[in-house]
């Protein structure tokens, strides 16, 4: 599996899990996924993604997306 793939899977994984816990928890677990949406939105800008550069350095597979 790509980085690419690897990083949005890892997102909706994260923004679902924080959206369920809003609303079975706290409304603080929404945090969870604004933090992961402005981060993909910085990413589309600047091309820089802090767990693809982590995925990279454990040697995964580049993709297109980020590099």
């Amino acid at each position: 599996m790509s980085i690419d793939r690897i990083v949005l899977v890892f997102a909706a994984v994260v923004i679902l899990t924080g959206t369920a816990l809003a609303a079975t928890v706290s409304p603080w677990f929404l945090v969870m996924p604004a933090f992961v949406g402005l981060n993909l939105l910085q990413a589309q800008f600047t091309g820089f993604c802090p767990l693809a550069k982590v995925l990279g350095a454990c040697g995964c597979e580049r993709g297109s997306l980020f590099r």
